[in-house]
């Protein structure tokens, strides 16, 4: 008789088509079923512990079944499951959005103040929200040449289309481009791509004066520059100085263009404040936020964004302005309530405090690898570290993506009990915030000795 593990594999494979996955592979990659989780750990039917490592995919802020989000949505159930909020309200959605508005970030000498949240289903959505708001919002205004976008290279936004379309990874992208807008792309300010010399300041202020060169000529057809601050996280965890955001925002300020700030995956604490664009100063246009947003429980996503916008689409119905863009479980109470108990923590806990002395931890046990022949980069933002693996130190030539060592890293660490799913041959640690310094070591242990077997 096949073991429960062997079974569920078994009905998976015959109905399941997984995403971002080569379901090929799958003949000899093991598929792991999940039978339970609690704090940084899964427990598989096979009654092996796995410590995740990347949160499951970067939502996963407090840890699985944070017992404080569980009653919540056991309360919740008890009285409203869902309804459309088109036309209809109810408490959850209002207090999310109060609660959203009371923490959006704010900047000193900064008139702009998120105030208006539209809810979605996820990440992508909340792009695709942001990126036909800002379009809508000059047409509404009279302004209707502008219909393009400026984003960064190697930055990441979603799979739907629109988001797409300002991705630039081409992994992802290049397949759909004859379907996709055909956005104008600014060097990245990632200090990765730093000159012998070259501090990441120095790299920022490159990469604005390239921005400020593409404004001068297109500002005129530009609706808004969307931008992650701090972290392109599916883009490699390319890292730059938060100087770049303060500097783009006063670009956008003086060309007129709207900036979108996408910070699903770094949103929450992930890079040491709340919100990434603090460290910034700055308050953008529009902010686009999910992933942990209900700390990893069920998909939601938010777009806040300030009253000026708002008015450009606030008429009589015949005006023609109004946003019709919906989705079937727009702020979904149970949703919401997961939410809002996820920011009950982050605000009544010292959160922020216990990550910045786990992300020293964190520091200190990955920066001898900086030394390592074969890792080109060891960086870190927050909660937020990585590794990248290089065939050539001194020229950071990589390993060609076909010899998939960063997925001989991924298999050893199954074999350990540790979820570190890369992103092609960079290593990365998003782990869960409560995750202890002893499971931090553990974390590390396992990703470098999974380094050195793939380096064989």
């Amino acid at each position: 008789m096949p073991s429960p593990t062997a079974e569920l594999v078994a009905r998976d494979l015959a109905v399941v088509w997984h995403p971002c996955t080569q379901m090929h592979d799958h003949q000899t990659l093991p598929m792991l079923p999940i039978a339970s989780a609690q704090g940084v750990w899964l427990h598989g039917h096979d009654g092996k512990a796995y410590l995740d490592a990347v949160s499951s995919w970067w939502t996963c802020l407090l840890g699985h079944r944070d017992p404080r989000i569980v009653a919540a949505l056991k309360d919740q159930l008890d009285t409203l499951d869902h309804v459309m909020l088109a036309g209809f309200t109810h408490e959850p959605a209002i207090d999310l959005a109060e609660e959203l508005v009371r923490i959006a970030p704010r900047a000193v000498g900064d008139a702009r103040e998120l105030r208006r949240v539209f809810y979605a289903d996820n990440g992508s959505s909340a792009v695709e929200v942001a990126l036909k708001l800002s379009f809508h919002y000059w047409r509404n205004i009279g302004r209707g040449e502008r219909t393009r976008f400026i984003a960064l290279t190697g930055g990441y936004h979603g799979e739907t289309l629109g988001a797409l379309s300002v991705t630039d990874v081409p992994l992802y992208r290049q397949t759909y481009a004859p379907l996709l807008l055909e956005p104008i792309f600014a060097p990245s300010p990632d200090a990765y791509a730093c000159a012998p010399g070259e501090t990441a300041i120095d790299c920022a202020q490159r990469a604005l004066a390239a921005m400020r060169g593409l404004l001068e000529r297109h500002a005129h057809e530009v609706c808004a520059v969307i931008v992650e601050p701090l972290v392109q996280c599916a883009g490699g965890m390319r890292m730059h100085h938060p100087s770049y955001l303060s500097g783009l925002r006063a670009l956008c300020d003086d060309f007129d263009v709207h900036l979108i700030a996408d910070e699903i995956a770094v949103g929450f604490g992930r890079t040491g404040s709340l919100f990434a664009c603090e460290q910034g100063a700055i308050v953008p246009d529009f902010l686009c936020l999910s992933k942990g947003l209900t700390g990893g429980t069920l998909p939601l996503s938010a777009v806040l964004t300030h009253e000026q916008v708002y008015a450009a689409f606030y008429a009589e119905y015949s005006a023609g302005k109004a946003f019709l863009h919906s989705h079937s479980y727009t702020g979904n109470p149970l949703a919401c309530r997961a939410a809002l108990a996820t920011l009950t923590v982050l605000r009544e806990e010292p959160i922020l405090e216990r990550n910045r002395a786990l992300a020293a931890h964190l520091a200190k046990r990955i920066a001898p690898l900086a030394a390592h022949p074969h890792i080109g980069d060891v960086r870190q933002t927050g909660m937020i570290a990585a590794l990248e693996l290089v065939a050539n130190k001194s020229t950071r030539a990589p390993f060609p993506g076909s010899e998939r060592r960063g997925l001989r890293v991924y298999r050893h660490g199954l074999e350990r009990g540790v979820v570190l799913r890369p992103l092609g041959n960079v290593i990365y640690f998003m782990p869960p915030y409560c995750i202890t310094p002893e499971e931090i070591d553990l974390m590390v242990e396992v990703a470098v000795e999974g380094i050195e077997l793939a380096l064989r």
